[in-house]
């Protein structure tokens, strides 16, 4: 599997969470086409099949990341 940059990953976390926050607040449905593009990109990039899974193992990815503690993946 190809894997995302660091700084990809980051970019797309940020995106994400700024949507997040807009589509919470107006909930507006362009904002929400492009959380589920944002989401469908995360996916891909972390071979996760649902966004909570994706922002994790991005997160993971990231430069500082504890690549030993792996609670947030437990069943």
């Amino acid at each position: 599997m190809l894997m995302a940059h660091p700084a990809v990953l980051k970019n797309l976390i940020e995106q994400y969470e700024t949507l997040r926050v807009l589509h919470a607040e107006e909930g507006q449905e362009e904002v929400r086409r492009r959380m589920e593009d944002i989401a469908y990109t995360l996916c891909v990039s972390t071979g996760t099949s649902d966004i909570d899974a994706a922002l994790v193992a991005a997160r993971h990815r990231l430069p500082g990341a504890r690549v030993e503690d792996d609670s947030l993946l437990a069943p």
